[in-house]
């Protein structure tokens, strides 16, 4: 069974991604379900493990960067945000 999802992402990014898709025969949807279904099948200790990194680099504009956020609780990080 099929669920909608609606995410965000950068423009150039998703234009790169659908033709990259389009180039395998799949839509859009199917390449992000294929690359979700891949992380959920394995257990990857950190971000930089994941079997993505080569085609996240083909798409992205320079070099993929994740800066992980630095711990903090739910109740902080909303009050830090109403202050903004």
């Amino acid at each position: 069974m099929d669920t909608k999802v609606t995410l965000s992402f950068d423009e150039e990014v998703i234009k790169k991604a659908k033709a990259y898709a389009s180039a395998q025969g799949i839509s859009l949807s199917r390449l992000t379900e294929i690359l979700y279904r891949r992380i959920a099948e394995n257990e990857y200790s950190s971000i930089e493990d994941l079997p993505v990194a080569d085609w996240v680099n083909m798409v992205a504009e320079g070099q993929a960067e994740y800066k992980p956020k630095k711990k903090t609780s739910l109740k902080q990080d909303y009050y830090e945000s109403r202050k903004k």
